[in-house]
């Protein structure tokens, strides 16, 4: 029975655009498999791993009109079509249980299991919250804090993002205990109060996905899980039920201010890092009125040392930090310069963008 012809490509990007969330280990085999669902000429895809849904329409409608519902291999069926002749259709069969898999003169048969038994997640009809704002602004904000996530941490709250709706206010605020990035925006519409934890795996997927357009994405928020829907993809996820810190009061008001141009400490930090501590990954800032010098050394008894030429009134100071933890933030900021503020020795640092009250990352010292 043939179920499809199709150009290759158009088969292929939808498959790339879910396949991100298959583990390659499954203790249910049937999650190791994408779901190919036709209802007339509009071709489906969808992956889950119980947690995580995503769903896309091939772009290119069928020019065969049928419904069916399979499941195969996805990472098989991936590599299969990546090797095949660009600008080549490929013509998918159901038979004996398996999927024939034909295209000029080669023919492969892949394995099926039930449609049935694929574990979709249902969409919640108690729609809580829907808002309505770009595909661009969403993923700039989780840019600008998805490195300060926790990974496998037992506090659970803390392996994802909260996503915080307040007035026109739009926040995105990720911890992982030593270090903390807040990114808001105000939009000219008015929000309900929404307060949730999106899981780290649905934040990494979401960001690969969202383009870098003012094209529409459409959010709605439910009690136990969240919901994209942009362009021809949609995914779904089981939000994580905790309580989040209360980031307002991690985040310091200081009255000690250095600018610095980002790319040049960046690129500092970056050769003094080479010689930090392999498990500590320490550097030392030795702060004065005119001198900024960055230290670090490592069990080898080896050191780095650079200074900077800066302009600041507070306080001299000796603190450490962990320079991923800073590389972190200053590779991710897109201004020219930046902001570090100070309250002391055993205080933690300040990072902001000059003029803006949008972004803030807070980093706790170490000694070193």
């Amino acid at each position: 029975m043939i179920l499809e012809k199709i150009e290759k490509n158009s088969l292929l990007k939808p498959l790339q655009l879910v396949i991100g969330i298959i583990e390659r280990k499954q203790s249910l085999p049937i999650l190791s498999n994408v779901l190919i669902e036709k209802d007339d000429l509009q071709i489906k895809l969808t992956a889950s791993d119980l947690e995580i849904q995503v769903a896309t329409l091939c772009e290119e409608k069928s020019s065969i009109s049928s419904k069916y519902a399979i499941t195969t291999n996805a990472r098989k069926l991936l590599d299969i079509l990546r090797t095949l002749p660009e600008n080549n259709d490929i013509i998918l069969k159901s038979k004996d249980n398996k999927l024939q898999v034909l295209c000029g003169k080669s023919k492969f048969h892949l394995q099926m299991l039930p449609a049935q038994d694929f574990p979709k997640i249902q969409k919640t009809i108690n729609q809580n919250q829907k808002i309505q704002i770009s595909q661009q602004l969403l993923k700039k904000l989780l840019s600008n804090v998805q490195y300060a996530m926790a990974q496998q941490d037992i506090r659970y709250y803390l392996n994802g993002v909260l996503l915080s709706l307040d007035g026109n206010q739009i926040r995105v605020v990720a911890t992982d205990g030593h270090r903390l990035a807040f990114s808001s925006s105000t939009e000219e519409i008015s929000f309900n109060r929404a307060d949730v934890i999106i899981p780290r795996k649905t934040i990494n997927e979401l960001t690969k996905l969202l383009s870098d357009t003012d094209d529409v994405l459409n959010i709605v928020i439910d009690e136990n899980q969240i919901t994209f829907d942009f362009s021809f993809t949609s995914m779904t996820s089981k939000v994580i039920d905790g309580k989040f810190p209360d980031y307002q009061r991690v985040i310091p008001s200081y009255t000690e201010h250095l600018l610095l141009d980002r790319k040049e400490i960046l690129a500092v930090l970056q050769r003094v890092s080479i010689l930090s501590n392999e498990k500590f990954h320490g550097v030392r800032f030795i702060l004065t009125e005119k001198n900024l010098r960055i230290q670090s050394n490592n069990s080898e008894q080896e050191e780095a040392e650079e200074d900077m030429e800066i302009n600041f009134s507070g306080n001299a100071l000796d603190i450490a930090f962990n320079v991923n933890y800073l590389l972190d933030s200053l590779n991710n900021i897109p201004s020219q310069n930046v902001v570090f503020s100070f309250g002391g020795p055993n205080s933690s640092i300040l990072i902001t963008i000059p003029g803006q009250d949008d972004y803030k990352y807070v980093v706790m010292p170490m000694r070193i």
